[in-house]
């Protein structure tokens, strides 16, 4: 479940992705009322901002967050690296569809473990996937290495809400129709059930940019999407 750590942590994360991969992007859709698309293209954007070269989405998933970079003029090309050869697969099916093999790669790889050289890309970001990670600091701690100085790295995620009667009024609803919604639509209420659970054991917004501020980026910040539910968080490499 959203508590687990480590290992054990990864093994169940990647058997629920894995079950669910085929309703993925129905789901997303479903439960941000297509919102996620929006917050994607969002965060394409401030990720490059400055900037100009390759870049790196990081736990892609089916690649829309590797196709919005991609799409950008600052970006030459896009590389959508994920744990889940079912999820590539799905994303190298939307690159091929979109005719943009020439300028977007999807590829397995783990986070953790990212599979290229130093200061390799502009910017690194990663959508809705840092929660699931077995671990936080050395995910963050990879996109950070493969950046180059003066690079940004942008998250996008799932945020606990700020105490407040906007949160205790959307807490029951998400955590009662996103189980729902995965029991109807992807039968699977066991994945949506973690969902929720997950958002509740993540990191706080301010407790994210101080992880960022930790490993040595700088001008950090966030900003709150989707009703106080999302946050996008950004920060640039200090240059050598």
């Amino acid at each position: 479940m959203a508590e687990l750590q480590d290992a054990e942590k990864q093994r169940y994360v990647a058997d629920l992705f894995s079950r669910i991969s085929g309703r993925y992007d129905l789901m997303n859709d479903l439960m941000t009322l297509g919102m996620h698309r929006r917050w994607k293209k969002q965060t394409a954007a401030l990720a490059v901002q400055g900037l100009s070269g390759p870049a790196i989405d990081v736990s892609s998933g089916t690649g829309d967050l590797a196709l919005e970079l991609a799409q950008r003029p600052e970006v030459d090309h896009a590389v959508g690296v994920d744990l889940l050869p079912c999820m590539v697969a799905r994303a190298e099916a939307k690159v091929l569809g979109r005719g943009m093999s020439n300028s977007v790669s999807m590829m397995t790889g783990d986070a953790l473990s990212l599979p290229f050289a130093d200061d390799r890309f502009a910017c690194a970001t990663a959508g809705f996937s840092l929660r699931n990670m077995p671990d936080i600091s050395k995910a963050l701690s990879e996109m950070v290495r493969v950046v180059r100085p003066s690079g940004r790295v942008a998250i996008l995620e799932l945020s606990p809400m700020e105490p407040g009667l906007r949160s205790v009024l959307f807490r029951p609803v998400f955590h009662g129709l996103v189980p729902l919604i995965g029991r109807l639509v992807a039968r699977d209420p066991s994945a949506y059930t973690y969902l929720p659970r997950s958002v509740d054991h993540f990191l706080e917004a301010d407790r994210l940019a101080d992880m960022l501020s930790g490993l040595g980026l700088s001008d950090v910040g966030y900003r709150r999407l989707g009703f106080g539910t999302v946050a996008v968080h950004w920060g640039v490499k200090q240059g050598r």
